[in-house]
């Protein structure tokens, strides 16, 4: 039983606990012998479809060989050419991006690479609070003052019909780096690159709109006979966008995440260098897990609070003197949207509890004309992983509404946005996640709809908090051996979520304690009943379960292995969840 909001809560997890089949166990086996290392292991790289001796190697160790030729995207020996007649005819580039970390790491890595050979050259991003979601008649206007004649625009776009057919009424042309679902009919670009395009036979389709950006740039330094090393010390940024932008990490997506982590943790640029300063993340090994909750936000904060360029000022920043400068600040606004964003999620939490009607639907969507635009994301979120249902939050600006949706595994919450598209002003985004603008007298109307497609559409199940468990070990099986091998699965995330394990009937061993500034934690100190193994733990936010566990009765816990970072070298739990097993 997780405690996820001192306002609300415990939520009771349904435990999904794997069972192999004897043939698995059999296959296990016999990898485990070729590989040498633990059959539980095999079991997991055989459900991720890694059945020989060969996929294993090639899958804790991938090559940049194994990228993918960047011209088997649709348009993109048409992007490469327009971005070569460009600089022969030495006009003004302009790179353009969206706000969030995927815009702003895409933004940096572009800028940063053709500056290199190209200096007629500048970036822009909207503010998200006088100008909104991509494309902006305001940029549009300063690129013409600016005599810009060439926009690429990274993690947005793909919508911006009416926008880029003004801009090229003034003569600038677009090539769009996107990676958000398409409609049926595309914006007259001279080059749309996007692997969900419906006529890209491209081999992979969940690159991130940074991911998207290298891809062009590789094929412009493959054109130019420019060599791939020069590209390597951008692999940074691909890895903070692959993972706060939570696309999937496998195939392509798992090469460019292993190797910018590399380039991460031995060479990080200035710019990243001062956020991992700023963090207090210096020697430490770096993971998808600190770049999403303590680096990836730190970039958001400035689009969140005020403008997304001061991300990428640092982001490409050569002087450490300056960037350690800017990180801080940045750092300030990380501080401030996080005091905003529990306020308002405790506001959300509050108007949830008295909404009899809103207990009764499988779906959320609350507004408040008062709340951030720059936070309602993250707001949407924390409700989604309250609540477990669908949730949409909007704010209004001036005449408007705008908001974010936020959906719970399975569930297409796209397609539901959609669905009222024809009272919607604009929307874009993918299953999990959806940005939306409408007129203000309309979002009774949009709520009504959107309860009514998420009631008819959505399966019980799907509501349900649920926990997949991988395999269930007794606590003799956690050796250091087990959590070295382990982690040559990484990077995680989705399409490589990091193993969930169960062991059943343990106890406290005497010395477990509420820790945490709050007393919101539990350091645990647990023996399993099986083998009267000791194990560390840690169970974030789970001071609800402390007493139970004091009384010295058996429960079940849910984890992951983690390394200590207070102790190097020593293997801990990190507890998702416990079940007391009275219940």
């Amino acid at each position: 039983m997780r405690n996820l909001s001192k306002k609300i809560i415990t939520v009771q997890y349904k435990w999904l606990i794997n069972t192999p089949s004897p043939t698995l166990m059999r296959q296990a086996s016999e990898l485990s012998e070729k590989l040498s290392i633990a059959p539980v292991l095999c079991r997991l790289l055989i459900e991720r479809g890694i059945t020989t001796e060969s996929a294993a190697k090639r899958f804790f160790r991938p090559q940049l060989s194994d990228l993918i030729n960047p011209f088997l995207m649709k348009d993109m020996d048409i992007a490469v050419d327009r971005l070569n007649d460009a600089m022969g005819r030495k006009e003004r580039i302009m790179v353009y991006g969206d706000y969030d970390v995927d815009g702003c790491t895409a933004v940096a890595l572009v800028y940063k690479f053709l500056r290199q050979f190209y200096s007629n050259i500048e970036y822009y991003i909207p503010d998200r609070y006088e100008e909104g979601y991509g494309v902006s008649t305001k940029a549009i206007d300063h690129a013409k003052e600016a005599g810009v004649k060439l926009i690429v625009i990274l993690d947005c776009g793909i919508k911006a019909h009416k926008q880029i057919a003004y801009a090229k009424s003034l003569g600038i042309d677009f090539i769009i780096c996107d990676h958000h679902v398409p409609d049926e009919t595309l914006p007259d670009a001279v080059a749309i690159l996007n692997p969900k395009r419906s006529d890209d036979t491209y081999p992979f389709k969940h690159l991130c709109g940074c991911g998207v950006g290298f891809k062009l740039m590789q094929a412009f330094a493959k054109n130019n006979s420019i060599p791939f090393s020069r590209l390597i010390p951008l692999l940074d940024l691909c890895a903070v966008s692959i993972a706060a932008d939570l696309v999937e990490v496998t195939d392509e997506n798992r090469v460019l995440a292993y190797h910018g982590l590399k380039q991460l943790n031995q060479n990080p640029s200035v710019g990243l260098k001062s956020i991992i300063d700023i963090c207090a993340l210096t020697g430490r090994e770096l993971s998808m897990s600190d770049i999403v909750f303590k680096i990836g936000p730190r970039i958001n904060a400035s689009g969140r609070m005020e403008n997304g360029k001061l991300s990428v000022d640092l982001l490409v920043e050569k002087d450490y003197n300056v960037a350690i400068l800017a990180a801080k600040h940045i750092n300030e606004y990380n501080d401030q949207r996080r005091d905003i964003d529990k306020q308002m999620t405790d506001e959300a939490n509050i108007i949830v509890e008295k909404l009899q009607s809103q207990s009764q639907q499988s779906s959320i969507v609350l507004y408040d004309e008062n709340w951030k635009k720059g936070v309602i994301g993250i707001v949407a979120s924390r409700l989604t992983e309250i609540h477990y249902r669908p949730t949409v939050v909007l704010t209004r600006d001036g005449e408007m509404a705008t908001g974010s949706a936020r959906s719970v595994a399975g569930f297409d919450v796209y397609s539901a946005i959609k669905s009222c598209r024809d009272i919607l002003i604009n929307f874009g985004g993918h299953t999990y996640a959806c940005g939306l603008t409408l007129r203000w007298e309309d979002v009774p109307e949009f709520c009504r709809r959107f309860h009514k497609y998420v009631d008819l559409h959505i399966e019980p199940t799907q509501t349900e908090p649920t926990i997949k468990i991988d395999a269930t070990l007794d606590f003799r099986d956690i050796t250091k051996r087990l959590y070295h091998d382990l982690k040559r699965f990484a990077p995680f995330g989705p399409g490589n979520i990091k193993p969930t394990f169960c062991t059943m009937n343990v106890y406290d061993f005497g010395t477990s304690k509420v820790v945490g500034r709050e007393q919101e934690h539990i350091k645990l100190e647990l023996v399993d009943s099986n083998s009267n193994t000791v194990m560390n733990g840690i169970a974030f936010g789970q001071s609800a379960s402390a007493r139970y566990i004091k009384s010295r009765r058996s429960f079940d816990i849910a984890y992951t292995i983690e390394e200590n970072i207070y102790k190097r070298g020593n293997v801990q739990l990190q507890i998702e969840d416990i079940c007391p097993n009275e219940e």
